[in-house]
């Protein structure tokens, strides 16, 4: 479970109710802030929008993908340098071909088809195209998700605009009863609210969430193509190790060195 993501909604949504509590009181929280009409107008016309935007497949995988803000990334690029290191040596001492068995036990499906495609005796070039290709599919996919997003919190405040210009109208043709126009002018106000608060409050925190995801999990599989090429080009462990820290940053970098001496101990 991410903290992050559930604790920045849930203190969100309380700072709005805190701000709307004690500005109207709660016992107007209903009757002024909640308006069917207009809830319909702004999240029924951005949903629809997004769906006119995209495919029926991206639009419901984009709206599955809300779920994965709320999952901490098994993501550990310290972890996986010291894995892809434990390789090196293995081939190291006894070959290429000894890494087919470590395969064998591996979770992480894009680094076990890397480690194949060695044992295989696949051209290093061919093995980098592979797994490149393979990674822009993956990156691709993570795009269409977040775009999903980018695009509903784009129609959001522009669907709040279009309810609000419908409640000015409505109370252009009522201008003749000046006791209606206070209360006119709220309620065409409020889908713009209900617009800024779908695009900020959600669409762009959870576009951004995924694009953090999506750019951690990236680096990390560029992590295991840098270390199979180099495991397949004989490169001493300690050369690869340099080289995939040079992924971190400093602070992890030391981290790693001293887990790495720790280890050595």
């Amino acid at each position: 479970m991410d903290i992050a993501s559930l604790g920045g909604l849930l203190l969100g949504l309380i700072m709005i109710i805190y701000g709307v509590i004690s500005s109207a009181g709660l016992d107007r929280l209903i009757p002024e802030y909640w308006n069917f009409p207009s809830a319909v107008i702004t999240f029924g016309g951005a949903f629809s929008a997004t769906l006119t935007s995209v495919s029926l497949q991206d639009y419901i995988a984009g709206l599955k993908s809300f779920g994965l803000i709320f999952k901490a990334p098994a993501l550990n690029t310290t972890e996986m340098i010291r894995k892809i290191i434990d390789l090196s040596n293995v081939a190291r001492k006894e070959g290429l071909l000894s890494l087919e068995e470590a395969a064998a036990d591996m979770d992480e499906p894009f680094l076990k088809k890397g480690i194949l495609l060695i044992v295989d005796g696949t051209d290093p070039e061919l093995v980098r195209a592979i797994m490149e290709t393979e990674l822009i599919s993956i990156e691709g996919r993570h795009k269409g998700c977040i775009g999903f997003w980018d695009t509903l919190g784009a129609m959001g405040p522009a669907w709040g605009m279009i309810g609000t210009l419908v409640g000015l109208v409505h109370m252009l043709y009522q201008m003749d009863d000046v006791t209606t126009l206070g209360p006119a002018m709220a309620v065409a106000l409020i889908t713009t609210l209900y617009g800024s608060v779908l695009a900020n409050f959600i669409c762009i925190p959870v576009s951004n969430k995924l694009k953090a995801d999506n750019s951690a999990e990236m680096m990390l599989k560029e992590v295991m193509i840098e270390g199979l090429l180099s495991i397949q080009a004989g490169e001493n462990p300690r050369v690869i190790e340099e080289k995939l820290k040079s992924f971190l940053a400093p602070k992890d970098r030391e981290i790693a060195a001293e887990e790495g001496a720790g280890g050595e101990e």
